[in-house]
């Protein structure tokens, strides 16, 4: 049976003593939820703060990007080698900020993938539908394409130790929420995407996490369904108390 993975994205918020804060808060609680993987991923400034204080606990730490040239003249980029000096584990690769905001093309998220794992990290490859395309019936396309492009040349011996998460554009900070039914059919056609190019035994050791306004309130109902492996939080990863209460919600 495949752990359940709560992963805190922070993006752009938290300085030094709001990290620190927060993290502590996190690391304090989290052993009364040790069915569950714990992930925290601080703004880069933060990562070595917060690593200390993750350090020797059951919270991992993870970036919320990174660069695929392992060094070179990429002024303002980070390499797997200086995230794992950071004490990372895991990396967000092809979030939907990234994409729809910063342009970034499924082939950028490809190198990025490829180099995390040769690197060791464990990347956390996000795909999702923006509303137009979902109300256009075009989500199942959209899904194909990202996975098709961002987990290129990814092979079967590796295929288990990436994270797929899927987000739909559409609730991402909106405070809209895809049913507990809609992510469970978008999870099921990645774990069939799976499937499709590797294995049955890889698809099912795959962890698939959902992304999208997950609250306490609605955690329980996604969690458990049989595809759903986790959640990328977001705004919510914020509060310690909310963070915690989806942990729950995977716990029950």
């Amino acid at each position: 049976m495949r752990r359940k993975l709560i992963a805190g994205n922070w993006k752009m918020n938290t300085d030094r003593a709001a990290a620190i804060k927060l993290a502590r808060g996190v690391v304090g609680r989290a052993g009364m939820h040790s069915a569950v993987d714990w992930l925290v991923c601080p703004p880069f400034v933060n990562l070595f703060p917060v690593s200390e204080i993750v350090k020797g606990t059951p919270v991992a730490l993870g970036a919320q990007n990174m660069y695929h040239e392992a060094n070179g003249a990429f002024t303002g980029e980070m390499s797997a080698a200086m995230l794992l000096d950071a004490g990372c584990k895991y990396v967000i690769l092809g979030h939907s900020e990234r994409r729809h905001i910063l342009g970034e093309s499924d082939a950028a998220v490809n190198k990025k993938t490829l180099a995390a794992l040769a690197a060791g990290l464990i990347p956390i490859v996000c795909v999702g539908e923006l509303l137009d395309e979902r109300e256009s019936g075009q989500t199942a396309v959209v899904i194909r394409r990202q996975f098709d492009g961002s987990l290129a040349n990814v092979p079967a011996e590796r295929i288990e130790k990436v994270v797929i998460a899927y987000e739909p554009v559409w609730a991402i900070g909106t405070g809209k929420v895809a049913t507990p039914e809609q992510a469970e059919e978008v999870h099921a056609e990645l774990r069939g995407l799976l499937k499709q190019r590797y294995n049955e035994k890889s698809a099912n050791n795959v962890r698939i996490l959902y992304g999208g306004s997950v609250k306490p309130s609605n955690a329980r109902d996604l969690l458990s369904q049989p595809n759903i492996d986790g959640a990328l939080v977001g705004g919510a990863s914020l509060n310690p108390d909310d963070f915690l209460g989806i942990a729950a919600g995977a716990s029950n």
